[in-house]
Order: C-alpha cells, then sequence, then structure tokens
C-alpha cells in the first residue's frame, strides 16, 4: 500500500499497527473495529475503511489514476493482474507473521523448520514467477514495461523477505534484477520497513 501511495504522489498519514507489541496490536479492540479480520493494511479515506492490499492499491488506481498502476490494454492487464495475484495469494499468505506464529505455536515447530516452509514456498512461487516472466515478451526493467505496476508493488516485498530470511534467489535473475530497478526508485525506497517511523 505505502508503494502505491507513493508512486501516485498522494499524500497520507500513517498509524502504525505493531504486530508484536503487547500480544500484536493488530488483535486488540481498537484495530478490530476498524478491521475485524485483524490483519494489516488497512485504508480509511473519510468514513471509508478499505481493507486487503490489492484491493487497496486497485481503489488507489480507479480513485487516482496518474501514473497508472495497470497497462492500457485488457490482456496486459489480466496478465499484471495475475502475477501480482501470484505473489499476494500464493506466496505471501503462508509466509505471514500468523502462520509463522501458528507453526510455532500449534505446531510446535522450530524456527529451523519454520525457516524450511518458508524458503519452500518462496522457491515454489519464484519458480512460477520466473518462468512466466521469461515467457513474456514485456518483461524488461520491471514486471511488465518499462514502468512499475501492480505487479512490482507485490514482488518487492516478497524478494525483502526473501533476503531477510537467507533466501538464494540464484536461480531468478530476471526477479532479482526487477528488484534491484525498483529498490533504486524513491516510492520503493521510502516505503521499506526501515525507513517507517516505527521501525525498529
Amino acid at each position: 500500500m505505502r508503494i502505491a501511495l507513493n508512486l501516485k504522489g498522494i499524500g497520507y498519514h500513517s498509524r502504525f499497527v505493531h504486530l508484536l507489541r503487547r500480544g500484536g496490536e493488530q488483535r486488540q479492540p481498537a484495530y478490530l473495529k476498524l478491521n475485524p479480520q485483524g490483519l494489516v493494511p488497512a485504508l480509511v479515506d473519510g468514513g471509508t475503511v478499505i481493507t486487503q492490499s490489492l484491493a487497496i492499491i486497485a481503489y488507489l488506481d480507479e480513485r487516482y489514476p496518474q501514473p497508472p498502476l495497470l497497462p492500457t490494454d485488457v490482456k496486459a492487464r489480466a496478465y499484471v493482474r495475475s502475477l501480482a495475484q501470484l505473489v499476494a495469494c500464493d506466496i505471501h499468505p503462508l509466509n505471514n507473521l500468523r502462520v509463522r506464529q501458528y507453526l510455532a505455536t500449534c505446531g510446535r515447530h522450530s524456527e529451523a523448520e519454520w525457516q524450511a516452509w518458508y524458503r519452500h514456498w518462496i522457491q515454489e512461487g519464484f519458480k512460477a514467477l520466473e518462468a512466466q516472466l521469461a515467457a513474456h515478451p514485456a518483461a524488461d526493467r520491471y514486471c511488465y514495461g518499462n514502468y512499475p505496476t501492480v505487479a512490482d508493488i507485490c514482488l518487492v516485498p516478497q524478494v525483502y523477505n526473501a533476503h531477510r530470511f537467507n533466501c538464494q534467489l540464484d536461480d531468478y535473475p530476471l526477479l532479482s534484477s526487477i528488484y534491484r530497478h525498483c529498490s533504486v526508485l524513491k516510492a520503493f525506497q521510502e516505503a521499506a520497513p526501515e525507513c517507517q517511523l516505527d521501525a525498529s
């Protein structure tokens, strides 16, 4: 969400929800009133609350159409959405904090076992994503063409996390190249976790 806001130059005010403090601030009553699912992010625009990253990004793209986060061609839009959903729906949910906590507490899995789980699903998803990009002529500095799209917005945080957890990315040269191109852009740099006021 932060990347999309930054790419579009939309001013916003952040209210940070710490995922570990006090048992997870996303589980506190005040936040659950906002988002009963207890997940982040949530976008509040006036009296409207929007949850789920892809829904928020779509809302921002429709409300603030410049610069666009999807190509103009209908087939290209479907392709870019499929890349974004591969990451947001098939990789990220298996690797997020609540899954890690469940594996540790209910499954009694060790940190090493959780890391193996994480690497497995990163590899499965990245292998498919790399193959899709390699087969498509529009893969360039970004997932599609010469400007960032919603696919890049979804990809970059996952590559960032893969680096955090020491995943080997040698088999994904296209993903690594796209990550490097995005990482020099101010919109991506300012959205990085270590640049947030609540970074610890």
